[in-house]
């Protein structure tokens, strides 16, 4: 047993492993693989395959810094994905007593309390003031 897991430690040695992007693989794969229980799609395999072995290959690597510019590229795009659907998720929650505007100067997302008519009001950001309209 001991002979089995020195061979196994030997062979994951010096290799990239999983990171947040080989996981997101992992989920696409399996739900694909769901999907295609009902639809039965020669596609789907086909797709199914290559993200396998792009996950493969992935974990297997030696070239460090390419598998790491890689997950930040994706950790980036899921960050911001994350953060737009967080300021929806509030816009919607604060929809009867805020609106929300952006700072025509330094384009920062504001939050500002809903008042009838045209107002001043000064960015936090970058402290220029400028108009707004509430209805």
């Amino acid at each position: 047993m001991a002979k089995i897991r020195n061979l196994i430690e030997k062979a994951i040695s010096g290799k990239y492993g999983v990171d947040e992007l080989y996981k997101f693989l992992m989920g696409v794969v399996f739900c694909l693989i769901v999907l295609n229980i009902f639809v039965h799609s020669f596609i789907i395999d086909i797709l199914v395959m290559i993200l396998f072995m792009l996950m493969i290959f992935r974990c297997f690597s030696r070239n460090f810094y390419q598998r790491q510019k890689e997950n930040s590229a994706y950790l980036k795009l899921r960050d911001r994905e994350k953060s737009s659907m967080a300021l929806f998720r509030r816009r919607w929650h604060d929809r009867k007593t805020h609106i929300y505007r952006r700072c025509p100067y330094c384009k920062a997302v504001l939050r500002l309390p809903k008042k009838r008519g045209r107002h001043i009001c000064g960015c936090p950001k970058c402290g220029r003031d400028f108009s707004v309209k509430c209805i």
